[in-house]
């Protein structure tokens, strides 16, 4: 399968029409648009990292969910940034495709995959910026939010968590991963007791009992990396014999 066959494969699979209206996601970058499809890396962050991994191991594209280009490139320059990183990668005839807030939305993405992990039962989607970004559900049992944050930390793997409590008491649960923090209303509405996102901002965590719920910040980057195998899927499906590998972008760290 080449770039081109793939990257139209998964236009069908996860619809721009699912994407948020300020998103900018899809095919990337695409030097050859014939070159056959062996080996697949798939990643957050189209990091010089990263791009450095995807050459070494002679990978023909490159997977993100955050866009590689989100704003307009204006000039192509070696120096820095975005303009230098897709040189090296035209360079090297890799070739990127980005899944933003579709693969947020779609069914199978980011935000099924954390509906998956925490093991909710009777899902609903509810819509967010005119599309169904987020997942409501009920965990197996009713858990103290102490309890909850510490699941949370075990099962993303968690560096740093923030958390704010309403009720005390965690079972209906909505979740956005990523950057969720202007969806609280929407989770609140739901009937949801607590909400889980990546990022939800200081001034929303300390009005918690003004929104009478919840709320956990458990990280960008944890609360949709988990999602990575799932985009996986959608290309062995296209194509069985591609062989896919991951790549750990994150370059923050705590203390």
């Amino acid at each position: 399968m080449t770039i081109n066959e793939l990257s139209k494969y998964m236009n069908l699979k996860i619809p721009r029409e699912l994407s948020c209206s300020w998103d900018n996601d899809g095919l990337m970058c695409c030097p050859n648009p014939d070159r056959v499809v062996k080996k697949a890396l798939f990643t957050m962050d189209v990091t010089p990292e990263a791009i450095d991994h995807a050459i070494e191991g002679g990978y023909d594209v490159i997977f993100s969910h955050h866009p590689l280009i989100f704003r307009g490139v204006k000039t192509l320059s070696g120096d820095f940034g975005i303009p230098a990183r897709l040189i090296k990668l035209i360079k090297n005839d890799i070739a990127v495709m980005s899944y933003h807030t579709r693969f947020d939305a779609v069914d199978g993405g980011v935000n099924d995959a954390l509906a998956d992990v925490f093991e909710l039962t009777d899902v609903e989607k509810i819509e967010c910026e005119g599309i169904e970004l987020m997942r409501v559900g009920y965990l197996p049992e009713e858990l103290d939010i102490e309890h909850f944050v510490a699941v949370v930390s075990a099962k993303l793997g968690c560096e740093h968590l923030n958390y704010a409590t309403n009720s005390g008491k965690v079972h209906k649960l909505a979740l956005v991963g990523g950057g969720g923090g202007s969806y609280i209303r929407e989770a609140a509405a739901s009937g949801a007791d607590t909400y889980l996102s990546g990022e939800i901002g200081y001034h929303n965590l300390t009005d918690c009992k003004d929104y009478r719920i919840n709320l956990v910040e458990a990280g960008h980057y944890f609360t949709e990396r988990i999602a990575l195998y799932n985009l996986s899927r959608f290309v062995t499906e296209a194509d069985s014999s591609i062989e896919c590998d991951f790549f750990e972008s994150n370059v923050i760290n705590h203390i």
